[in-house]
């Protein structure tokens, strides 16, 4: 049996993601998934998933739904208060819904983005192999108002979970793993160090393609000819601008790519609010 999700209340922000499309960047496809791939996981973890089941992704605005039928669902990633039928409710926690009852999500506390995993995940359909919204590739690129959201209804009573431990608040998280850049060798000593020693501040300038950071680093490159980026690297502009590419970026670039952030490190940036600061740790080690 088939329930829906109506949305009620929503915004440009909220989407549904899995963990990304593998395999398509030859033909430009962007990798798309959750920004933050652990808070996505915990999600599935809980409710006994697949790791890679459809969730919602949530971010910045309010998020009302309506959920037709029985099931479970869980809440992770950025902290935020959620109510059902205007009880509050955990994160972190699996949660019962009924039929008709209503989960409301709104007062962003910490982080950015947040996870509404289902039993058994949302059976929006597959494009390239992943249920993940993107505009071009996908006929949704966002959820919008009175979208219905496809889910198997059904309970469980056996998990292996019955709580997670709230992790470390990633937007408390100082320092972000990175590995030189290609054209991070290209750079001064002096330019090298005030990458490695300087503290960065995430713009206004952030959505699911990129973070723009608000300081800036002398740019001396020559053009260079286009080549392949990856969520996670940071590319330096021509202005001086450094750009972290993100989750929906783009397959190839022109710009120096001057460092490549670590798995975990995109997580942690992704959950930076505008204004929250870090420093790059630049290792040679994986």
């Amino acid at each position: 049996m088939i329930g829906k999700v109506k949305v009620l209340q929503t915004n440009f922000y909220a989407t549904i993601q899995d963990q990304g499309r593998f395999g398509y960047a030859k033909f430009g496809v962007p990798k798309s998934g959750a920004m933050d791939q652990f808070s996505f996981i915990m999600a599935n973890l809980l409710l006994n998933n697949d790791e890679n089941a459809a969730c919602i992704e949530f971010a910045f605005q309010d998020l009302v739904l309506e959920f037709s039928d029985t099931t479970m669902i869980a809440l992770t990633g950025a902290s935020i208060d959620a109510f059902l039928n205007n009880d509050g409710v955990q994160m972190y926690r699996r949660i019962n819904v009924t039929k008709g009852d209503v989960l409301k999500i709104k007062n962003y506390k910490k982080g950015v983005y947040g996870y509404v995993g289902i039993l058994k995940g949302f059976l929006n359909p597959t494009v390239l192999k992943s249920r993940s919204y993107y505009k071009s590739i996908t006929t949704n690129f966002c959820l919008k108002k009175n979208d219905e959201l496809s889910y198997a209804v059904g309970e469980y009573t056996d998990f292996q979970f019955s709580n997670i431990t709230r992790p470390l608040l990633f937007d408390d998280r100082e320092t972000l793993k990175a590995y030189p850049g290609p054209e991070f060798s290209l750079l001064s000593e002096k330019q090298q160090s005030v990458v490695s020693d300087s503290n960065f501040t995430i713009s206004r300038n952030i959505n699911r393609m990129a973070i723009v950071l608000e300081e800036q680093l002398v740019n001396d490159f020559a053009s260079m000819l286009t080549g392949p980026v990856l969520p996670g690297t940071v590319q330096l502009t021509p202005s001086g601008s450094l750009i972290v590419l993100m989750r929906d970026c783009q397959t190839t670039g022109g710009y120096p790519r001057i460092l490549q952030l670590s798995e975990a490190s995109i997580n942690y940036i992704a959950q930076k609010q505008v204004g929250g600061t870090f420093r790059f740790r630049v290792s040679n080690t994986f």
